[in-house]
C-alpha cells in the first residue's frame, strides 16, 4: 500500500501546484486585461506605437479572412522625428520622403515580421518601385504556408497607381497587401480622369491600424485607429496632457470629421490655445523673464 500512498500524496501535490498555477494565471491574465483596460488612447512611445501596430495588423488580417475576403490594408505609422531636431526646426524632414525612407523601412521590416508569425526579418525581401517617388515594395515570407506571406508598399503616391494593381493582382486573393504610410487620402488625388478607377481599386481597402496627427482649432489633435477600439480622438494640451475629444455618438468605425472634431473641442476646451497662453503670459510672463 505504500506506493498507493505516495502516489496519493503526490497527486494531491500536483494538484495542489495546478490549483496554485491556475491561480497565478488568472491574476496575471487579469492584470494584462487591467493595462489594456487603462491604456493610454495614444502610443507614449516609437515601441509601444510598433506593437499595437502589430497586434491591430494581425487581428484585422484574421477578421478579414473570416469573412472570406481578400485582405488589403491601411497602416498610418507616425515615424518619429530625427534624433537631431530640435524645437527650432521649422521642417524636420527637409528631404521630404527621401529622408523618410530609412527610418520608414526599419519599421515597416519590424512591423512584418511581427505581423507573419514565425517569420524572421530574413525573410524579408524588398526591392524599389518608384525611386523618384520613393516607392518600395516589401515582401515577408511566412515559414508555414505561401498564402500567410504579407506585401507591403511603403509611400505609394497617385503617380504608381497602375503599380499598385499590378502588385495587388501579383499578391492574388490569399495573401495579405498592406499600404504602409500612402499618399494620398481619396480618389479625386488620382486625378479627374482616373477619379472611377482609382475609388474602384480603393474600396477594396480597410484601415488597419493608423496613428496621425492634424491641427483643428489650433489644437494638437491625435486620432488612432485600432481594430479592437476604432477610432479615438485626443487633444494634447500645452502641458502634454492628454484629452479625450472623441463623442459617444460617433461611429467609432468611421474617422472622425474634422468640423465634428472642432465642436467637440469646443463643447470641451471652450478657451482657444491662444486665448490660455495669453492667460498663462499674464500669470507667469514671459518664458525668458521666468527664473528657471
Amino acid at each position: 500500500f505504500f506506493p498507493f500512498r505516495l502516489f496519493r500524496r503526490r497527486r494531491r501535490k500536483n494538484s495542489i501546484m495546478m490549483q496554485l498555477y491556475s491561480a497565478v494565471n488568472t491574476i496575471i491574465t487579469s492584470f494584462l486585461l487591467l493595462v489594456g483596460a487603462c491604456q493610454a488612447l495614444i502610443p507614449a512611445t516609437p515601441g509601444e506605437q510598433t506593437r499595437r501596430a502589430i497586434i491591430s495588423t494581425r487581428d484585422t488580417i484574421s477578421k478579414i479572412r473570416e469573412a472570406n475576403k481578400p485582405p488589403r490594408i491601411y497602416v498610418d505609422y507616425l515615424i518619429p522625428l530625427p534624433p537631431a531636431t530640435s524645437d527650432a526646426d521649422i521642417d524636420p524632414w527637409p528631404g521630404g520622403l527621401a529622408q523618410q525612407y530609412p527610418y520608414a523601412e526599419e519599421i515597416v521590416r519590424e512591423l512584418l515580421a511581427g505581423v507573419v508569425e514565425d517569420s524572421i526579418p530574413e525573410k524579408c525581401s524588398s526591392q524599389v518601385i518608384s525611386a523618384s517617388d520613393c516607392c518600395g515594395l516589401f515582401i515577408q515570407e511566412s515559414p508555414n504556408s505561401p498564402e500567410l506571406d504579407v506585401a507591403a508598399l511603403l509611400f505609394p503616391s497617385p503617380d504608381q497607381l497602375q503599380n499598385m494593381k499590378e502588385i495587388e493582382q501579383m499578391v492574388g486573393d490569399k495573401r495579405t497587401l498592406l499600404v504602409f504610410n500612402r499618399q494620398f487620402t481619396r480618389a479625386a488625388d488620382f486625378g479627374f480622369f482616373k477619379k472611377g478607377e482609382s475609388q474602384k481599386f480603393l474600396d477594396k481597402f480597410e484601415w488597419a491600424f493608423a496613428f496621425q496627427e492634424i491641427a483643428c482649432r489650433g489644437e494638437d489633435v491625435k486620432l488612432v485607429f485600432e481594430q479592437s477600439n476604432g477610432w479615438k480622438a485626443s487633444v494634447i494640451d500645452e502641458n502634454g496632457e492628454e484629452i479625450d475629444v472623441m463623442d459617444a455618438s460617433w461611429d467609432a468605425a468611421i474617422r472622425p470629421d474634422y468640423l465634428e472634431l472642432e465642436k467637440k473641442i469646443n463643447e470641451i476646451i471652450p478657451e482657444p490655445l491662444w486665448m490660455r497662453k495669453m492667460g498663462e503670459v499674464q500669470e507667469k510672463g514671459f518664458k525668458f523673464q521666468r527664473k528657471q
